[in-house]
């Protein structure tokens, strides 16, 4: 029985390896629900990662899922029945997301991938030469587009690896006396999936960022030819669009995300936006501003952030008051060094590196925003920024990128610039900086529209509530198709069991 005092929180690359806003939001709500008990199940590169954060005593368990490094398990694939079985349910899996006329459905073959998933036998069966024929057979169809680019043998191996990474999550089990709480959309819904359709576990979806749109942004960066990418986007559509059809509820941060998630096919009856928030005693009135003019930034150093764009505006602001410096508060996350050497070279190039400084993290945040007449965000995509509504909390005024839901947090409060554009954010900031009464009194402004709605305490009961509601379902069995059930009882079957370790390939 459920009394809304069992969560897993299922998250992706963040808590509690990684610094930053969603883990901000992750710690403050695990803190904020003493009463409750979380499973926190983290999708990680290597399962080495470190934690980072100290742990709640309320997290009574943390499992993490690898989604890179070698093949989990021992497992071989299926044999038999089960291979041919596992060959249908592949290319009618391939073809849901591939062929725009497709009649297959997603959810349908991705639910029974989990089985097999589950059984341990999913990552062996994708990486099979029979897989590989399939992928290739189904690329190369003459009414596909990905025909024209003509894939080859490298093409389908890369995609086969990177699609084997993608949904090892989808064996990961959730006890059946719990809420499943994915903090994202994308891979962390896969177990949340599962569990709904395999088990009748709650799913509850919350989106600080639009995932599939940061998915977008990160394939224009890579190096892979077109199928390899058109697979792995069909993918990450489909299972965006699966995931806001299957959730209970959806609770988005912002307008912003809830617009997105409405045109991504989400019910707009289960969608409740849930703004973050802050508590105003942990960031509290900055106090005096600082005697040279200064800018101030505080995130992870991530190229998501665009700290380039700020960077060429601060050049800009520079060359009209010399004296302004640049304060970037925050980690560099585990690979971003090479980011961070880009940024230095940058600001060498632009004669600023004597004003510019890298702070690296700061234990008491509201110091960052302290350090600044103007706090900076220049970021491409976000959700609902914490970096925003603190420094918002803490009396400052703020120039930010119109991304997701900012303009919802600043208000009337701060300058709001389109982002990639450093003109524009140069001008802004120089607006500010050469007028301190309207500068001080857009801060104070700022405070109080945070304490009026963004407070951390209307954020946490808000959630309480939902996990109370989500608790309270009916424990109803979505019906399994009858070749999930079948699969089943195939994989059991001492036939089966006797083909699978005979020592033979397929």
């Amino acid at each position: 029985m459920r009394t809304g005092r069992h969560v897993t929180m299922l998250t992706e690359g963040t808590y509690p390896h990684v610094h930053g806003g969603v883990s901000t939001w992750c710690d403050q709500l695990v803190k904020g629900m003493p009463e409750v008990d979380f499973h926190v199940v983290s999708l990680t590169g290597t399962g080495r990662e470190p934690v980072t954060w100290e742990l709640p005593t309320n997290i009574r368990r943390h499992t993490t899922v690898p989604t890179s490094g070698p093949r989990p398990g021992r497992a071989r694939p299926p044999y038999g029945r089960a291979r041919r079985r596992f060959l249908d349910t592949y290319e009618r899996f391939l073809l849901s997301f591939l062929d725009p006329e497709s009649p297959f459905d997603f959810g349908e073959a991705l639910y029974e991938l989990a089985v097999l998933a589950r059984d341990g036998r999913l990552p062996a069966a994708l990486r099979t030469e029979a897989a590989l024929r399939s992928l290739m057979w189904t690329w190369t169809s003459p009414h596909l587009p990905t025909a024209a680019a003509h894939p080859t043998v490298h093409d389908a191996l890369t995609a086969t690896d990177l699609l084997e990474h993608a949904l090892r999550p989808l064996g990961a089990r959730i006890a059946e006396d719990t809420v499943a709480h994915a903090v994202s959309s994308g891979l962390a819904t896969l177990p949340a999936l599962a569990a709904r359709h395999l088990d009748g576990v709650p799913f509850l979806l919350t989106e600080h960022g639009i995932y599939l749109r940061e998915r977008y942004l990160g394939y224009r960066r890579d190096a892979q030819r077109w199928p390899v990418k058109a697979l792995m986007l069909g993918f990450y559509r489909a299972l965006n669009t699966l995931g806001y059809r299957a959730a209970d509820l959806i609770t988005p941060c912002n307008q912003y995300n809830r617009r997105w998630e409405e045109r991504g096919g989400a019910d707009a009856g289960k969608i409740r936006t849930v703004y973050n928030g802050v508590d105003p005693q942990a960031f509290p009135h900055a106090g005096p501003e600082p005697a040279a003019p200064t800018l101030s930034w505080c995130g992870r150093v991530d190229p998501i952030k665009d700290l380039e764009t700020l960077i060429r505006a601060y050049a800009m602001v520079r060359a009209e008051i010399p004296e302004t410096r640049l304060r970037l508060f925050g980690p560099v996350p585990p690979g971003g060094e090479a980011y961070r050497t880009r940024l230095e070279k940058l600001a060498a190039e632009l004669g600023v590196t004597d004003g510019l400084t890298f702070e690296g993290r700061v234990t008491e945040v509201w110091r960052a925003y302290a350090a600044g007449h103007v706090v900076m965000l220049s970021s491409i995509s976000e959700g609902f920024p914490f970096s925003i509504i603190e420094a918002m909390s803490c009396g400052r005024t703020t120039v930010s990128t119109d991304v997701g839901g900012v303009r919802e947090a600043v208000g009337d409060t701060g300058l709001v610039v389109p982002p990639r554009e450093p003109e524009k954010m140069a001008a802004a900031a120089l607006t500010l900086l050469r007028d301190g009464e309207r500068r001080r009194a857009l801060g104070e402004l700022a405070r109080s529209r945070v304490i009026e709605r963004f407070t951390l305490r209307r954020s946490v009961d808000a959630f309480r509530t939902i996990y109370q509601e989500l608790a309270g379902l009916p424990q109803v069995y979505e019906p399994a198709v009858e070749s999930v059930a079948d699969w089943t009882a195939e994989l059991r079957d001492p036939w089966y069991a006797a083909v699978a370790t005979d020592g033979t390939d397929w």
